[in-house]
């Protein structure tokens, strides 16, 4: 399934990563695939109220949790820089999607970073 609302289709996920050497590509391309997911996942079961898309966005912060080795693994890690930007990218969906009212930290309360 491909992203069908423009805004996100269009959207360069994690583009602050991308840009910062210190973030390896590979890894950052794995995060950008839960990202684009997280919107496939909306757009397809559209979540009706905060509370149902709050699930969504701590299934996809999980998956954000066991990137972390990944990343350690090729010499960086999800620090400040990343973690505003991953937290700003899922802002951005929450948005897009018509949850202008989500709280950023609720939705990637099941972090560790």
């Amino acid at each position: 399934m491909a992203i069908s609302d423009r805004r996100m289709a269009e959207y360069a996920f994690l583009g602050g990563l991308y840009r910062d050497g210190y973030f390896p590509d590979r890894v950052v391309d794995r995060g950008t695939a839960v990202l684009v997911r997280l919107c496939e996942r909306i757009e397809a079961e559209r979540p009706a109220d905060l509370a149902a898309l709050y699930v969504l966005t701590h299934a996809a912060t999980e998956e954000f949790n066991a990137l972390e080795a990944e990343f350690e693994a090729a010499g960086s890690e999800i620090e400040t820089v990343a973690r505003e930007e991953i937290a700003e990218d899922f802002r951005a969906i929450a948005m897009a999607y018509g949850f202008t009212e989500a709280d950023v930290e609720e939705l990637i309360a099941t972090r560790d970073w």
